[in-house]
């Protein structure tokens, strides 16, 4: 038993290491999948997954989670000024197109 036990604790520590290898450096794994019958593609799926610790991915450039608005409150804020620009803009062509109209009365 006590084998066992001095074995299992070699082990998570070397799976604790290899975790955080992984997370410092970074791993990536691809791969497609295409389906085909008599030569017409029916799917095609591409797989991408990036195990990453979140200052190695923020490095890459990748910050996703920083504009989900599930995730950032600074992304519902960026939802909302979004949507209060593309009133104001709507807002803007409608005046736009009065004051042409207008002027093409004249």
């Amino acid at each position: 038993m006590a084998d066992r036990q001095l074995q299992h604790s070699t082990q998570s520590t070397n799976l604790a290491d290899i975790l955080e290898r992984v997370l410092d450096k970074g791993i990536v794994i691809a791969g497609d999948i295409d389906i085909y019958l008599c030569g017409v593609e029916l799917l095609s799926i591409k797989l991408r997954l990036i195990v990453a610790s979140v200052d190695k991915a923020m490095e890459m450039g990748i910050n996703w989670w920083q504009t989900d608005p599930a995730l950032s409150t600074r992304a519902q804020d960026l939802e909302q000024e979004n949507a209060q620009l593309k009133s104001r803009l709507e807002m803007l062509g409608e005046t736009l197109d009065s004051a042409s109209k207008v002027a093409a009365s004249i």
